[in-house]
């Protein structure tokens, strides 16, 4: 028996569109006028305003595995020597789930894997169920369709490059036609590596070249190029040390940089702004409009970080819940003068939207002054003062529990350092400095000549001064890490983007180097393990060393 299912809702479709702005295919109303429920027939020929319904339901799955709760944007960022949630007199502990992640502790029985496997593939069905309606001839898409069923592959490929870099040994599944009791085979991280490489090589030259507000939220040529770059820059690690692939990065980031559709802000806020969609150094976002986006935790970044009492701050229609916070050692990292420090992070005392003094609300320091400071006495305890808190995002005032800023998945700064990443391995430093002096110009206005680093300096050990610091065991990491100030450079500019874990790795840092409450661990934690889940109801599935 085949197992099909031919279904797309344009009312679903609608509900959908805070992946891609209705704007972009007429209205959200028109898209309610018609209902598709069961598309069946052979020879259904959308017109434009239907474009946007196929496409949608295979993009949302980007936004759900990314940032709902427990998504991937958690497992890169809570293992990493940036973020911890300590526990927090409202609790926090749940389990100890986000203390293992932080030491690296984590099993295959956790939810952040969990989720990070089901949504993407939830992504990867959605792409190869359209895939299919379209090369089956359910969908006749005319002259659009190569351009069509290309931009799918890269969106599936897009996918994939999640689960190559946090799983490593996963199913390819390019089929939805499949048998029921259809069990995948599994590929080695090379082949997924291998397999990713030649569907974004073989679809770009067909993908449009248009960055206009049509293709917003979607890939375009120079959205696939950079993810091109992206896995061309973790070649070794995603090959299992097969290859670097540094020429083909530098190669990539030029098609992207020659493109001259894409410019660094002025500000590196406005890119963060709530109406950040004009943003003219975002290549590829996940739009959102807390119209649209009904998920309860669809992007909630600001009742993840800030404290109940911070409703006030901006009159929020839902009260915060305080957990996760920034690791001293992170914060100290940065020079003074560097207006991402400000920018970038909530700190200090905190006041109401007419300037009142807040106060703390909950544990040993309720009724005291709600002040964030650096410190974080321990993962294990803290209040709600302790450490400070994520800013980046702007958080508009009258906002719901779901931010209405898009999220930047791929932007222009990333293109010019994954190039200058690239030129620093291959032994051009000084061509290297130059394009991070050009990000970090934006960032040293008052102090211009701290904004320049030559290629010596990029050759330097790590800013970051790694090593166990709480209040078990105060130490410092005697070992260096290869072009450590380069990682620096990556952690100053993308912090709270949901990235910071893959560039550890490519470092060789995620495991070897000790920070806050975390030791160093070994090289299995480098991948997640595969679900126990799903190891149980596919038993052609082998879990992944070290589990």
């Amino acid at each position: 028996m085949i197992t099909k299912i031919y279904r797309i809702s344009r009312w679903v479709a609608c509900a959908a569109l805070f992946t891609i702005p209705c704007s972009l295919f007429n209205s959200c109303t028109k898209l309610d006028e018609t209902s598709y429920n069961s598309i069946i027939a052979d020879g259904f020929q959308p017109q434009n305003d239907d474009l946007g319904s196929l496409l949608a339901s295979a993009y949302v799955p980007w936004r759900k595995t990314f940032l709902l709760w427990n998504g991937v944007a958690r497992a890169q960022m809570l293992s990493a020597d940036q973020d911890v949630i300590p526990a927090r007199p409202n609790g926090w502990v749940d389990g100890g789930i986000y203390k293992r992640m932080h030491q690296h502790k984590w099993t295959s029985e956790d939810d952040i894997p969990l989720q990070s496997w089901v949504r993407t593939y939830d992504g990867i069905n959605s792409c190869n169920r359209v895939l299919y309606q379209i090369e089956s001839g359910q969908i006749d898409l005319g002259e659009k369709q190569t351009t069509f069923v290309s931009e799918l592959k890269v969106l599936r490929a897009s996918y994939y490059y999640i689960l190559v870099d946090l799983f490593g040994n996963v199913p390819i599944i390019t089929r939805f036609d499949v048998e029921e009791g259809y069990l995948p085979d599994q590929s080695t991280r090379k082949e997924v590596y291998d397999f990713i490489i030649k569907e974004l090589t073989e679809n770009i030259p067909n993908l449009s070249e248009d960055n206009s507000v049509e293709y917003y939220g979607r890939f375009n040529k120079w959205a696939a190029y950079t993810l091109l770059a992206k896995m061309y820059l973790n070649a070794q690690v995603f090959s299992n040390g097969a290859n670097t692939e540094w020429d083909k990065c530098i190669e990539a980031c030029n098609q992207v940089i020659n493109s001259n559709k894409y410019t660094m802000e002025n500000e590196h806020r406005y890119v963060f702004l709530t109406k950040n969609e004009g943003s003219k150094e975002i290549i590829f976002s996940l739009p959102f409009d807390e119209t649209y986006v009904s998920d309860w935790n669809a992007f909630d970044y600001h009742m993840y970080t800030l404290q109940p009492a911070n409703q006030a701050t901006y009159s929020f229609q839902a009260t915060p819940w305080g957990g996760v916070c920034c690791i001293p050692q992170y914060i100290d990292s940065f020079d003074p003068d560097d207006e991402r420090l400000k920018d970038d992070f909530i700190q200090g005392q905190q006041y109401d939207i007419s300037g009142n003094i807040l106060n703390c609300t909950m544990g040993e320091l309720a009724g005291t002054p709600l002040s964030y400071v650096k410190e974080v006495p321990s993962i294990d305890a803290s209040q709600e003062i302790h450490g400070f808190r994520w800013g980046k995002f702007e958080y508009a005032i009258g906002i719901t529990n779901r931010l209405s800023n898009d999220f930047p998945l791929l932007r222009y700064a990333d293109v010019l350092l994954m190039k200058a990443e690239a030129l620093l391995r291959k032994g051009n430093a000084d061509e290297a400095a130059r394009l991070v002096t050009e990000v970090r110009q934006r960032n040293f206005t008052a102090h211009p000549k701290k904004a320049v680093v030559t290629g010596d300096d990029l050759k330097k050990d790590c800013v970051y001064a790694y090593g166990r610091q709480d209040t078990e065991k105060t130490t410092i990491d005697q070992k260096q890490i290869e072009f450590g100030r380069m990682l620096d450079e990556l952690g100053w500019e993308f912090s709270q983007e949901g990235r910071r874990r893959q560039d550890m790795v490519r470092f060789g840092a995620f495991t070897t180097m000790s920070w806050f409450s975390h030791d160093a661990s070994d090289d299995t934690k480098n991948l997640y393990p595969i679900p126990n889940s799903q190891i149980l109801t596919n038993g052609k599935l082998k879990q992944n060393p070290g589990y």
